[in-house]
């Protein structure tokens, strides 16, 4: 009597690899909900704020260029102004905007105690916040030099 086959075929192997592209886009797909929820979360309290005008952005910030040419002629604003005129000029925008700030631009010639003279004007009109620009494209070595000008040739002449 024959039952059946004595002979056994192999039958299918186990799967020994785990496809991991379903884990990736189970995972994307997380990753995207909290990138989209976190931000809701992080303000749970709900206002209703009260309106005033006092609350507006504050607007850009005044100020006033100021500059000292080689010959120590003072220009407000790029036009050219009188001691006197500077002071009132100074005076009136003060007076507008405490808050004015001063762009000082002077020369490397002007001596430094008509640079201080003109930073005295601005503080006696009540513009305390004063800036200093330069030139960031200009060589320490080469502007100490050139800063030093005529009056340091024959000073270090005499020390050799």
């Amino acid at each position: 009597m024959s039952f059946g086959r004595l002979e056994r075929s192999p039958g299918p192997q186990p799967m020994s690899e785990i496809n991991v592209t379903p884990l990736v886009d189970v995972m994307l797909v997380l990753v995207v909900i909290f990138i989209l929820t976190a931000p809701l979360l992080a303000s749970s309290i709900r206002l209703d704020l009260p309106r005033s005008d006092a609350a507006r952005p504050a607007d850009a910030p005044k100020f006033v260029t100021l500059v000292l040419d080689r010959q120590g002629a003072a220009f407000l604003n790029d036009q050219p102004v009188t001691r006197e005129q500077l002071a009132g000029r100074l005076a009136a925008a003060a007076q507008a905007s405490p808050d004015t700030e001063v762009q000082l631009r002077a020369d490397r010639a002007v001596p430094y105690g008509q640079v201080l003279a003109v930073i005295g004007l601005a503080q006696k009109a009540g513009l305390n916040r004063i800036g200093f620009v330069a030139d960031p494209t200009a060589e320490p070595a080469a502007a100490g030099a050139a800063a030093a000008g005529p009056q340091a040739a024959p000073a270090t002449a005499a020390a050799r």
